[in-house]
């Protein structure tokens, strides 16, 4: 893999601390987005140690919430949902880094205390799941190791190419029947961008509900195998290779439940949003514990608590504890329904 310097990263590594953006150029785990451990391993199979080592596990009494993404040494991202009947208070929290499995911990591995959670204001005050993001900011700064590196956030409004490489993770169910076992190893799948109009298209006609996926959103999955995200994955990274180095253009959001391999994967659009990350982070004091849920910039707000509309519409969090893989044979309904749709659209 070709090295890059931080001038050709430019914006995107915006997600790193100033001090690791300095020591750019000198290898590959010296800039946001860069894991030391480049193989792939397809099939829903075990991604090895390393290979996607911004990934980590929020966990509230030491059972896994959600996924989350390390975008520097004080902060992750995560979604607002994944905090929905649940605690609010920080110190009910920690994150796992470092780690493929989750219950196992190596010498690479840390467990990190939260000390404040930012959920977006607007969260789903326009449409259900709108502006589903959060923001965790830990107790005190974690260094990077082989093991722990940021992913690079993208700039305002950023598009990639149609072709680009992207990746989800997480440690969610394997399908809606099968849960993730012992030893609970991290797990992968390959997705493509999919546009939201034909994303449209197919939750439009979903069981005669409209379910829209808006500009705050991403549209993303694999009809050829069926990886979609699933119960447990939310706040999960969503990302894509550019320029030698990965970068975080989603986060698993919500979908149906994984027995419909034809319905993509909705994740947050992390570009609508980085601005707002950028401006908490600016607005937000460094490793000061507090036990109330914070909103900076508008503290006085008070986080939407709006149930699910629909019981098929599901968030991909949830208590129970990788990547769905739908069963091949249900990629010929997907492509019946897809050259539909295209005749539809055109």
């Amino acid at each position: 893999m070709r090295s890059v310097t931080c001038a050709a990263l430019g914006s995107l590594a915006q997600g790193c601390s100033s001090a690791w953006r300095r020591s750019c150029g000198r290898g590959v785990s010296t800039a946001c987005g860069k894991p030391k451990v480049m193989g792939r391993i397809s099939g829903g199979r075990d991604v090895e140690a390393g290979q996607w080592p911004w990934q980590a596990s929020l966990q509230s009494q030491g059972s896994h919430v959600c996924g989350a993404v390390l975008i520097n040494s004080h902060w992750l991202l995560s979604t607002a949902h994944c905090f929905l009947k649940k605690p609010k208070a920080p110190e009910s929290y920690r994150v796992l880094l470092g780690s493929t499995q989750l219950y196992q911990h190596g010498p690479q591995s840390r467990e990190a205390p939260v000390s404040r959670i930012v959920t977006h204001p607007d969260f789903e005050k326009l449409h259900p799941f709108g502006s589903d993001i959060a923001m965790l900011q830990l107790l005190s700064p974690v260094n990077f190791t082989s093991s722990i590196v940021p992913a690079c956030l993208p700039a305002p409004g950023m598009k990639l190419p149609s072709n680009s490489s992207c990746w989800i993770t997480g440690w969610g169910m394997l399908s809606e029947e099968t849960p993730l076992l012992e030893p609970f190893h991290l797990q992968e799948g390959k997705v493509s961008f999919i546009e939201n109009k034909f994303c449209n298209m197919l939750y439009g006609h979903a069981k005669g509900k409209n379910f829209s996926v808006h500009e705050d959103m991403l549209c993303a999955g694999d009809f050829s195998t069926g990886k979609s995200i699933c119960h447990g994955d939310s706040g999960g990274p969503l990302v894509c290779d550019f320029a030698s180095s990965w970068v975080l253009m989603g986060l698993a959001s919500w979908g149906f439940d994984c027995r419909h391999p034809v319905y993509p994967s909705i994740f947050t659009n992390v570009t609508y949003f980085t601005d707002w990350i950028n401006e908490i982070q600016r607005l937000t004091p460094h490793s000061e514990p507090t036990s109330a849920l914070t909103l900076p910039p508008e503290p006085t707000s008070t986080p939407a608590q709006t149930q699910v509309p629909h019981q098929s519409l599901r968030a991909a969090g949830s208590s129970t504890l990788g990547t769905a893989v739908v069963p091949p044979q249900t990629c010929s309904l997907a492509l019946l329904l897809l050259g539909t749709l295209r005749q539809a659209l055109w």
